[in-house]
């Protein structure tokens, strides 16, 4: 039964309790509620941990490092998937019921597929296919809520404790090991990062991570050179 399948959501945070105020509240008002919310909370905020007590949520307080607060989220969850989501994301109201349906006909894991936030417009929805396009032959990341099963999550090593890219381990061992699938569903993705950094620039920013990344840079020696540029940029 599609009921029978426990959800357990993981949200890492550190700080912006407004976006973190949002998705729990949304979370609560899609037609199937997930049955645990986890939220790992990067910077040992009280006001954090009364946010989550408000919500009836779990909070967990770990370093900072979106690899490692995954990682410490998904050990904590109890659900038979975890599904990892950002704070500012939006997920689709049939969001838990997609899960659930893609989990019960045999999925191991998967993805939704990526859609802008707010005013529609044609480079929104130009990069929008791109990044779907680039998600199917290449890597889904973690803005576009990955679900797993737990026991594959673990098998897989879970996400790796890097800066960037921590997701791209664990999703190429998932689509090597079963069916990955990707939703009919989009979930909202905020464009706030590209509209800080122009829209130009951010995404030949990401680009230029990624083709270091598939050349072998570390992540780490990424994420310095990527904040070098915001900083000298004035970001």
């Amino acid at each position: 039964m599609r009921n029978d399948v426990i959800i357990s959501v993981v949200i890492p945070v550190l700080g912006d309790l407004d976006a973190l105020t949002q998705i729990l509240e949304h979370l609560r008002s899609l037609a199937s509620v997930p049955n645990e919310i986890i939220v790992v909370d990067g910077a040992n905020d009280r006001h954090c941990e009364g946010l989550c007590a408000d919500h009836d949520c779990v909070y967990l307080s770990t370093a900072p490092g979106r690899g490692h607060q995954l990682d410490a989220g998904a050990s904590r969850a109890s659900g038979h998937v975890i599904w990892f989501l950002h704070a500012d994301s939006r997920p689709p109201i049939s969001a838990v019921d997609r899960i659930r349906g893609a989990i019960s006909d045999g999925a191991i894991g998967g993805y939704f597929r990526f859609q802008f936030t707010g005013t529609p417009t044609w480079y929104k929805r130009l990069l929008a296919w791109l990044i779907n396009l680039r998600s199917r032959i290449g890597v889904p990341y973690g803005d576009q809520g990955l679900f797993i099963r737990r026991s594959q999550y673990f098998k897989f090593g879970g996400f790796a404790d890097t800066p960037l890219f921590e997701e791209v381990p664990l999703v190429k061992a998932a689509r090597r090991n079963g069916h990955f699938v990707q939703l009919a569903v989009a979930i909202g993705v905020s464009p706030r990062r590209w509209e800080r950094d122009g829209w130009l620039r951010r995404t030949l920013a990401n680009r230029m991570l990624a083709l270091g990344y598939t050349v072998g840079m570390s992540p780490a020696k990424l994420a310095r050179h990527y904040q070098s540029g915001q900083s000298s940029a004035g970001k």
